[in-house]
């Protein structure tokens, strides 16, 4: 039983893991919703394409966002309706779907990403050192990579 329990200090930062996410995810979120009409959802898929160079199966792009399946699809009926991005199916027997930014949705993702990243610096980057930033990064890709993630 006591091998279950973190430790004291393993409890805090756990606890300060999740109100740190909490809080920052609830700001970024409102801030996206209010500045430029898009849930921290919508703006994800937009930014995971954005990425991959405009396009991606369904199946990557609900791994990279950490969502369902289904969950994807609906957010991607949902922007599709929007103009923000198309779906096309690939395989021969279409099955496999992929999502691609529209050119609408270029122009959002270049109007949402660089106030996002605005707040993400102010709220979070600015009030670490670089040392704290390198050493949050390293023991949270260790995480991620010691649960399967990485």
């Amino acid at each position: 039983m006591a091998e279950a329990i973190p430790t004291q200090h393993g409890l805090e930062a756990w606890q300060a893991l999740i109100r740190a996410h909490a809080t920052l995810m609830r700001q970024l979120a409102t801030d996206l919703v209010e500045d430029i009409g898009l849930t921290l959802g919508d703006f994800d898929v937009l930014a995971q394409l954005g990425r991959a160079g405009g396009e991606l199966r369904i199946s990557e792009l609900a791994a990279q966002a950490y969502s369902s399946r289904s969950g994807m699809t609906r957010r991607i009926d949902r922007l599709v309706d929007e103009g923000l991005v198309a779906r096309t199916n690939t395989d021969v027997d279409g099955r496999g779907v992929v999502v691609g930014l529209t050119d609408a949705g270029v122009a959002r993702l270049a109007e949402a990403a660089p106030a996002h990243l605005r707040r993400v610096r102010e709220l979070f980057v600015e009030r670490l050192t670089d040392e704290e930033l390198a050493s949050l990064t390293s023991a949270l890709d260790k995480v991620a990579v010691d649960c399967g993630f990485g």
